[in-house]
């Protein structure tokens, strides 16, 4: 089996060249490294390639997390995504959290992350670029806004909100991801069990943590073992399909 993890923060994992082995081990041939803020990005673009192995491939992603927005470093952070932006394979993690404490306090949190990934969006758009978007309790303002900006490609990343945001994400031939909490959770299962595995890829979120254990790429199986039962398919075609969508997203072999 070949696999590809779609969405993992490298730059957090701790002796992430033996959780690389690992991963490879399980048949993990790719994954994207998503940044999320200033200096996450920096290490994507100086450091991750450099753990990529001959049988496995680190490919960039640029983004700006809706947790936390430094204002201060917007600019700098949007510049330097534009300055590479012909270096990376997608711009994630991007997107809104209503749920993030300080949305909740504040309506002004909320439309500077609304502005924030308004110009994101709008660079996917016009450079041609997928997007892994974050939407957790924001999730219809999260697909309105990728619909109407004219993004062709997109990822709704551990996707876990209404049915009604999903029959729009696979109108537009959007995909979401499965993670390996779609073996237990209610709202993220639902999801993958109405979307056809055409519109499914994998991902690990890596190092975020399931039921009490920190995820690494090599969980990725994890995720794949819970489609394939929530699919009543077969690991292997799970494996393939998935993977075969994967490549297609973000354009690579």
């Amino acid at each position: 089996m070949e696999l590809i993890d779609t969405h993992a923060h490298l730059e957090e994992i701790k002796d992430l060249r033996e959780a690389i082995r690992r991963a490879v081990k399980v048949g993990v041939t790719a994954i994207i490294a998503v940044g999320s803020d200033y200096e996450s990005n920096l290490w994507v673009i100086r450091e991750s390639q450099k753990y990529g192995t001959s049988k496995l491939r680190i490919y960039p992603a640029l983004g700006l997390h809706p947790w936390g927005l430094d204002t201060s470093k917007i600019e700098e952070t949007i510049s330097l995504i534009e300055k590479n932006i012909n270096n990376i394979v997608a711009l994630g993690e991007v997107g809104l959290d209503y749920w993030y404490k300080d949305a909740r306090k504040s309506d002004n949190i909320k439309e500077v992350q609304r502005e924030v990934f308004s110009r994101i969006l709008n660079l996917a758009r016009e450079k041609d670029k997928p997007i892994s978007v974050h939407s957790r309790g924001a999730w219809i303002d999260c697909v309105d806004m990728t619909i109407e900006t004219g993004v062709k490609r997109a990822v709704f990343h551990w996707f876990s909100g209404p049915l009604e945001a999903l029959k729009k994400i696979l109108d537009y031939g959007y995909y979401v991801s499965a993670t390996p909490a779609a073996a237990y959770s209610k709202e993220h299962k639902k999801i993958i069990m109405k979307a056809p595995l055409e519109n499914i890829v994998l991902e690990t979120d890596s190092p975020v943590v399931y039921e009490g254990e920190t995820a690494e790429p090599a969980h990725i199986t994890k995720a794949l073992k819970a489609v394939a039962e929530l699919k009543g398919e077969s690991i292997e075609f799970v494996a393939e399909k998935t993977t075969e969508n994967a490549r297609k997203l973000f354009k690579i072999s």
